[in-house]
This record gives C-alpha cells, sequence and structure tokens, in this order.
C-alpha cells in the first residue's frame, strides 16, 4: 500500500535520485543537467518554509515517489494558483504513485485555500502525466509548441488546469 506523507530532510537523498533520473533521462524536467542534493535542500527548504504541499510516497518502506505545489507565478494576482510537480520512481510506475501524491497534493492545497492548480507537463507524448492529471479532474488548456530543447529535439509542454473548492465560481476568503 501507498503511504503519503510529508517529505523530510532524510527523505530527500532519494528525492534527488528520483529527480536526477527524470532530469538525465526524460522530458519532465527540462532541466539538462541534475541540480545538487544540497540545491534540492534548499528547494524544499523554499516550498516548506512558505507552507506549501512537499511530500513522499513510500512503497514497501522505499520512497517511491514525490510531488509538491509552489505558487504558479510570484505576481500577486496569481497567489490563489498553484502548480504541482509529480516524480515517480522509474521501478514504481504503473503502481498508482502518482496517482497519491497528486491526490494528496490536491486536497491539501484545496484546504490551504487555493482554487487553482496548473500542470506543466513536458513533452506531449507524456501520456503517463496526462493521463494521471486527467484522471484526477484536469483539462487540458493548451500545448506550448517547442519551447525547449532538450536531448537534440524540440519539446512541448501541455498545460493542464483544475480548479480547487469552488474555483472561480467565488471570490476568494482570505
Amino acid at each position: 500500500m501507498v503511504q503519503v506523507r510529508p517529505a523530510a530532510q532524510a527523505d530527500l537523498p532519494a528525492v534527488h535520485a528520483i529527480y536526477a533520473h527524470h532530469v538525465r533521462e526524460g522530458l519532465a524536467s527540462f532541466e539538462e543537467e541534475p541540480p545538487s542534493l544540497d540545491e534540492m535542500r534548499r528547494r524544499h527548504a523554499d516550498i516548506a518554509a512558505k507552507g506549501f504541499p512537499y511530500l513522499v510516497a513510500e512503497l514497501a518502506g522505499e520512497i517511491a515517489g514525490y510531488g509538491y505545489c509552489s505558487l504558479y507565478r510570484s505576481r500577486s494576482a496569481y497567489r490563489y494558483a498553484l502548480e504541482d510537480s509529480v516524480y515517480v520512481r522509474p521501478d514504481m510506475v504503473g503502481r498508482g504513485v502518482g496517482h497519491r501524491i497528486l491526490a494528496e497534493l490536491l486536497a491539501r492545497s484545496e484546504a490551504l485555500g487555493y482554487r487553482q492548480v496548473v500542470a506543466v507537463i513536458g513533452d506531449r507524448a507524456n501520456t503517463a502525466s496526462i493521463g494521471l492529471h486527467a484522471s484526477l479532474g484536469f483539462l487540458r488548456v493548451g500545448t506550448l509548441r517547442s519551447v525547449g530543447f532538450k536531448h537534440g529535439r524540440w519539446v512541448d509542454s501541455v498545460v493542464m488546469q483544475r480548479p480547487l473548492g469552488s474555483g472561480d465560481a467565488t471570490p476568494p476568503q482570505r
């Protein structure tokens, strides 16, 4: 059974290894060189200090994936919109890890009063991530064609969006 919980400092080497794989081998991240473990620690601390959810998933006692939400953009008018990021260890794909992480990110983000979550998915051929987001109510709202160049080719970004709570039907309370 997949257990999802807030990430701890002790989890960050495993988080780093998962992300480094996706940077080196995939198109989910547009980074081309994996950041150092110290940089991953800094990023985690920054997200956690701002009160955003940063979660890990455990399966059979091992970190199987992680995810977090942060502001979609930094300008004040975007303050109710988040962007999610979810990464699963390659040998754990297809076991519901990403679904559990994203579902918990959505629940926690809604409880914090956020109204929209945006997913910016690297590569229109990333059917696993597109399907994961669609399964949790995200709608595809656009494709940014050829905005990245990685692994010797142009890469699109698929943009998906999901409302939280009453979304844009009512003004925010805070």
